[in-house]
């Protein structure tokens, strides 16, 4: 796994965080990215057009959409037990309130920026109309769709995202390698004051001779830059610089993560599952303030005829005990933590609205610290 290419780069060739020699715990899967969870796909579509001022409703646009399908298309219908945590709620993520009832939900996920939330969850709705009209013919859907906010780089109140690149994202979602940095939800987001976006990473655990998928996705926009962490290495006081080039408004920020396994869950230990993604965001220097949104989802793709539980008959789940979730805990937190720094290392600087600038983490620093 060590000379695993897709472990060292993004399919654009952009570097992950593994190609610095970065050391982290655990096993990765073979693409480390949360696709190596079966039956998990990721799809992006990515909207970059504009420079100078803003002229909103005209750009400068850095924003997009990210499409996460928890089982295969034809199986979009049968629900995955999941479980929901919201470790500071500045922040949005839809059909919570049904998670937070059943244990469970269905459809994709789709993330974007905080403006065009709506859009993302009705494009779910247009799209499942089309591709699998059985599954809303007669019931009603509640698909999960969360943000982050791109304001300082997008025009976000240009409302630029439509249904059409909501369609875009979910008929490209993929198994295999997935691109990271500025694509998807993930184009115009910030973390540490540093460009960041999306990522993700994947562990493998071994239980009872048999062997389960962990994997992370995150739209990273968190942070202040003094807090940034890697691996215990603190970044400040050596990378003051490259600063961030304010025009108009501060940047704010939010975090999603998305955790899916193919082991045997329960609702309630996918929400003992998602509430450990703040430890690995922790790790990284992510200390949940005020005006970030740090919203958390945990899904399991096993027992899908007990979590469709039709009725009229007594429904059977398999699960593994609590008293031995321990490793799958360590799972979640590690590769929460390589997922945020995968969003931060496949990047490169970006300007946005009014010529506000983003720099990426620089490349010679990281050679510098880790090799």
């Amino acid at each position: 796994m060590i000379d695993n290419p897709h472990h060292l780069a993004t399919p654009s060739a952009k570097p992950r965080a593994r190609s610095f020699a970065i050391g982290f715990d655990g096993t990765p899967g073979p693409f480390n990215a949360i696709t190596d969870v079966p039956g998990v796909a990721v799809g992006y579509a990515t909207l970059i057009s504009g420079d100078g001022p803003l002229i909103v409703g005209k750009g400068p646009v850095r924003t997009g959409v990210t499409a996460i399908l928890p089982r295969p298309r034809p199986e979009l219908a049968t629900p995955v037990f999941a479980g929901i945590f919201s470790q500071n709620g500045n922040g949005e993520m839809t059909g919570s309130h049904i998670i937070e009832e059943t244990g469970a939900f269905n459809f994709p996920i789709t993330i974007t920026n905080t403006h065009s939330c709506g859009v993302s969850r009705d494009g779910t709705l247009r799209w499942m109309n089309r591709v699998l009209p059985a599954a809303i013919d007669s019931a009603w859907g509640l698909p999960v769709a969360a943000e982050t906010y791109d304001g300082f780089l997008n025009d976000i109140n240009g409302h630029h995202l439509t249904s059409e690149h909501v369609a875009e994202a979910l008929d490209g979602a993929a198994g295999g390698p997935v691109e990271e940095g500025s694509v998807g939800g993930g184009t115009g987001m910030i973390t540490f004051g540093f460009k960041a976006g999306s990522g993700t990473a994947s562990r493998i655990v071994a239980w009872q001779g048999r062997t389960y998928t962990v994997g992370a996705f995150v739209q990273s926009n968190f942070g202040k830059r003094h807090n940034f962490t890697i691996r215990g290495l603190r970044a400040e006081p050596e990378l003051t610089e490259p600063a961030i080039r304010e025009a108009t408004r501060a940047e704010k920020g939010s975090i999603i993560a998305v955790i899916a396994t193919d082991a045997p869950f329960l609702p309630h230990q996918m929400k003992r599952l998602a509430r450990r993604v703040p430890l690995g965001v922790a790790l990284t220097g992510g200390f949940g303030y005020h005006s970030s949104g740090d919203i958390f989802l945990a899904f399991s793709t096993a027992n899908p005829a007990a979590a469709l539980g039709l009725s009229g008959r007594i429904a059977s789940a398999d699960f593994i005990p609590d008293t031995d979730i321990d490793p799958f805990f360590d799972a979640v937190i590690q590769t929460v933590e390589e997922s945020i720094l995968n969003a931060l290392i496949a990047n490169d600087d970006m300007t946005g609205r009014d010529g506000n600038f983003v720099p990426a983490l620089p490349k010679a620093w990281l050679e510098e610290k880790f090799g």
